[in-house]
């Protein structure tokens, strides 16, 4: 499990196994978010399954799958609902983590500098400064 910290509210992670759920429940994680639709690729684990395990460690399951490549502002906007009233902290997980880190990085945007996201982002090990453009519009949504 490679669980990467973003702030104290939210990590994120490549795709999770049914074995891992526990572990992050004793890490600490309140809520699970599975960003990726189910089956998107040959041999990943059912997200039901996922669920299944999540509840049965005491944690909240948001399933809010995301197509790679194509994160829509509707998205973001959900993300954005869930991350502000989820019980923290959150740890989101996709394929590599980095459609989480997108997820989070553009709701962000709406409530914090782009130049500190960017920061949290790359101490993660995500490289998000291509979305400059996109967090300025997220920027503007909220003045």
């Amino acid at each position: 499990m490679d669980i990467r910290r973003i702030d104290e509210t939210i990590a994120v992670a490549p795709q999770l196994s049914v074995s891992d759920i526990a572990e992050a429940a004793r890490l600490g994680f309140k809520t699970l978010v599975a960003n990726r639709p189910d089956a998107e690729e040959a041999g990943q684990p059912a997200m039901a399954d996922i669920e299944a395990a999540a509840r049965e460690n005491g944690m909240e399951w948001v399933y809010m799958p995301v197509e790679s490549g194509n994160i829509l502002d509707n998205d973001v906007d959900r993300f954005d609902t869930m991350i502000r009233e989820a019980e923290k902290p959150v740890l989101a997980f996709c394929r590599s983590g980095t459609r989480c880190t997108v997820l989070w990085a553009l709701s962000s945007a709406r409530s914090e500098p782009a130049q500190d996201i960017v920061t949290k982002a790359r101490n993660a090990g995500y490289d998000i400064g291509g979305l400059a453009p996109r967090m300025a519009e997220q920027a503007n949504k909220n003045s």
